[in-house]
């Protein structure tokens, strides 16, 4: 007679259970796992930022930006910019920061804080604004970020998730690409938390500045619907919804009973890019 080896019909020492049925129950572990350590190492840069001095800081900026300083620099409007950003930390935002800004040329609607007080400003978003009070509002959101140390939290993180995916999966893994998109969510609500902040202090420095709130709102009006999340697209989304963003600062100049008087036009002798 012929032996054919086959499996028993029943093992009592061997519980039936489905080989896909596991992989998915370890993954999803490891993912949970990876999301809970993800969290605590950002609770620690939100404990460590605090304690970072401005003078560590600085050095860090200094650091960060050598590989970009000068490229696609817009020196013309840089000297506006950094004209207007200087008045307003000497009048109303009396952060512990030398702010240098950095003008450059990208059709990106937007601009950034990096550590040590180096801000990024697009010439798209000048391209936007049509009124001093409008890029003051924004000058002073980015200050903001300062005033709350949102930039290091934020960078923090960053690094955070970066090395951890790099160690677990290196850096040019697909699996690391898939991990890195589904951890930003978690850092959803902490950004548009920040960016609110942002704007409620830029509110009350343009008010220290101006003496009336004229012009507050008037980027919100204007950024493109490409960049807008959309009444669902928010949660997904660094930044607020943009009219949940306009509604939230006109409930704030009504309640504190800000005037919300003309806008002081851009001096078009220095604005106007001259190739």
């Amino acid at each position: 007679m012929k032996y054919t080896p086959r499996q028993p019909k029943s093992n009592v020492n061997v519980t039936p259970t489905s080989h896909i049925r596991e992989f998915f129950v370890l993954a999803g572990g490891l993912l949970g796992l990876i999301v809970v350590i993800y969290l605590m190492l950002g609770l620690a840069v939100d404990l460590i930022v605090p304690h970072i001095s401005i003078d560590l800081e600085n050095k860090m900026g200094v650091h960060f930006f050598q590989s970009m300083d000068g490229k696609d620099a817009d020196s013309q409007r840089e000297y506006y910019v950094q004209s207007l950003m200087d008045d307003l930390q000497e009048r109303c935002a009396k952060l512990p920061y030398r702010f240098k800004i950095h003008v450059r040329k990208a059709s990106t609607v937007n601009a950034m804080a990096l550590p040590g007080g180096h801000v990024i400003v697009f010439t798209g978003l000048l391209d936007k604004v049509s009124s001093e009070n409008e890029l003051a509002f924004v000058l002073a959101h980015e200050m903001g970020h300062y005033a709350h140390r949102d930039h290091l939290r934020a960078g923090g993180r960053a690094v955070v998730l970066m090395t951890f995916s790099a160690l677990l999966f290196g850096v040019d893994s697909s699996v690391s690409k898939v991990l890195g998109h589904t951890l930003n969510i978690t850092e959803l609500s902490f950004s548009r938390k920040q960016e609110t902040q942002a704007d409620e202090f830029a509110l009350e420095t343009i008010n220290c500045a101006y003496g009336h709130v004229g012009g507050a709102t008037d980027f919100f009006e204007k950024i493109p619907k490409e960049q807008d999340p959309g009444k669902f697209g928010h949660y997904f989304a660094s930044h607020p919804e943009t009219r949940s963003r306009i509604s939230h600062l006109n409930n704030i100049i009504r309640s504190r009973g800000f005037n919300p008087a003309k806008r002081k036009p851009l001096p078009k002798a220095i604005w106007t890019f001259i190739p």
